[in-house]
C-alpha cells in the first residue's frame, strides 16, 4: 500500500512539474512572439513621415550706396518674388527604442528630430545696378540667405507645424493601441503612455 501511495506521489510530482515546465516554456514562447510583432510593428512604422506645403514671399533687396556723400547714389537693388515648397519629415527609422520582455514594455528612448526642407525657386524682377556697384554673387547669397530665414519663420508659425506632429502621433498611437491589446506597457523617458492624450509630450518635439 505504501509503494502504491509512494508510486502516486511521484507520478503526481511528475505531472505538476512538467505542467509547470510546459507552462513556463509557452508563456516563454508568448513572450517571444509578442516580442517579435512589436519589433515588426516597429518596422512598419519606421518609414519617413513627410508633411509638406507652398509657400510664397515677396523680397526687395536694396544694397545702394552713397559715393561722396549724398551726392551721387549707386543703386543696387531687385525685386525678387519666391515660391518654395516646404518638407517636414521625421525618419522613423532613427526612432530609438528598448523591448523588455520580464516587465513586458515597449519603452521609447529617443523620437527622431524633425527635418524641414525648404525648396525655393527664385525670380528677379526689376534688377537694378551699376558699373560702380554690379550685382556680385554674394549678393544672390545674401538674397537665398534672407529669403530661406523668412520662410523658415512662416513654416514655423503655420499649420504645418501642427499637421506634422499630429502626423508623428498618429504613427505612435499605432504603437500604443497595439501594445495595449498585448497586455503591454508604453513608456517614453520612463513615463507610461497610457492614453492617446499622454502622446501630447511629442507636439513639443519640433525645433522652436
Amino acid at each position: 500500500m505504501k509503494k502504491i501511495l509512494f508510486g502516486a506521489l511521484i507520478a503526481l510530482a511528475s505531472v505538476l512539474i512538467y505542467k509547470s515546465c510546459t507552462d513556463d516554456a509557452e508563456n516563454k514562447k508568448i513572450l517571444k512572439e509578442n516580442s517579435m510583432l512589436l519589433q515588426e510593428q516597429l518596422k512598419n512604422v519606421s518609414k519617413l513621415i513627410v508633411t509638406e506645403g507652398n509657400f510664397a514671399e515677396v523680397y526687395n533687396y536694396d544694397d545702394s550706396k552713397e559715393l561722396f556723400g549724398p551726392y551721387i547714389r549707386l543703386e543696387k537693388k531687385a525685386l525678387v518674388v519666391v515660391n518654395a515648397e516646404v518638407a517636414i519629415a521625421f525618419d522613423m527609422s532613427k526612432l530609438e527604442y528598448d523591448i523588455n520582455e520580464d516587465s513586458k514594455t515597449l519603452a521609447l528612448k529617443s523620437i527622431p528630430e524633425p527635418e524641414i526642407k525648404i525648396s525655393p525657386d527664385f525670380e528677379y524682377y526689376d534688377v537694378t545696378s551699376g558699373y560702380l556697384n554690379p550685382f556680385e554673387a554674394k549678393d544672390y547669397n545674401a538674397i537665398k540667405e534672407n529669403v530661406n530665414e523668412s520662410l523658415l519663420k512662416k513654416v514655423k508659425q503655420s499649420t504645418l507645424i501642427s499637421n506634422a506632429e499630429n502626423r508623428l502621433v498618429y504613427e505612435l498611437s499605432r504603437l500604443l493601441v497595439l501594445t495595449n491589446s498585448m497586455g503591454w506597457s508604453l513608456a517614453y523617458n520612463e513615463q507610461p503612455i497610457k492614453e492617446v492624450q499622454d502622446l501630447e509630450v511629442f507636439n513639443q518635439v519640433l525645433i522652436d
